[in-house]
């Protein structure tokens, strides 16, 4: 009896050694996945960025109402300085009217807040009252564009036009204007709430800006707002040649499902 426990101890040792081995492996492979899903993680919102460039600010629109039944566009008073199209992160900054202020260090937060972002940031200002004032001009225009911002949108004015032109910085703004917010205006907070144009934007929310106006995406509602818009723009596309060829809007229509 004592031989034959002694012969079964390899056994047992080596089947012990395998269950040790086992664990490892899935522990090493579980940790893979964890650490390639984090990097997915890391990606998915430059991704997501991405796939909303390629569809229109309409469809946007239209999905929005459908998915949050929510007004997220801007109205037509918000127009581009040239034709542009983009996509990214809302950073929020708003002025308050602070009238013959003498204080060099009213407006250093708005600068700071431009220095703060990076690659894909929409720089999103609210200037109150400030449709006659200039928000922004070249200076900050070539700041945003040096560090990766895509756009900007302005609810106020914009000056030095001629310049952002040419160096293609896009912006949306209410107006064109030569006045300055400097002695007149103070910063209010940035990477806050904001209300743009009559529309509620939170810090990290996507906004959206084409030749149709500029919406702004919840960021909690992104994934399916995109997915709708992109199956609207598939439909919108397809019917141009339907009406075409059918030379009828009607049926179209009553076909794609889609006006």
């Amino acid at each position: 009896m004592h031989r034959h426990r002694l012969s079964k101890l390899p056994m047992f040792t080596m089947l012990a050694a395998l269950i040790f081995i086992s664990a490892a492996v899935v522990y090493d492979r579980h940790a893979d996945a964890q650490s390639s899903s984090a990097a997915t993680t890391a990606v998915s919102d430059s991704e997501l960025i991405a796939e909303f460039r390629h569809v229109e600010v309409a469809s946007v629109s239209d999905a929005i109402e459908q998915i949050i039944h929510k007004r997220m566009y801007m109205s037509h008073r918000m127009q581009p300085i040239f034709t542009a199209k983009f996509a990214g992160y809302a950073r929020t900054v708003e002025l308050k009217k602070d009238e013959g202020n003498s204080d060099p260090e009213a407006l250093t937060g708005m600068l700071e807040a431009i220095d703060q972002g990076s690659t894909d940031a929409v720089y999103v200002m609210v200037v109150e009252d400030g449709e006659d004032i200039a928000g922004m001009g070249g200076l900050m225009g070539t700041a945003m564009s040096v560090r990766g911002y895509v756009g900007a949108v302005i609810d106020g004015g914009v000056r030095d036009v001629a310049y952002l032109r040419k160096i293609g910085f896009p912006v949306f703004a209410t107006g064109i204007v030569p006045s300055t917010s400097v002695h007149h205006y103070k910063f209010a907070g940035g990477q806050i709430p904001v209300v743009c144009n009559g529309v509620a934007v939170d810090p990290g929310d996507i906004v959206v800006a084409d030749s149709d106006g500029v919406a702004v995406v919840p960021k909690a509602q992104a994934q399916a707002v995109l997915a709708l818009a992109q199956q609207m723009d598939y439909k919108e596309h397809s019917m141009y040649a339907l009406i075409e060829q059918g030379k009828s809007i009607v049926q179209a229509v009553k076909k794609m499902g889609r006006l």
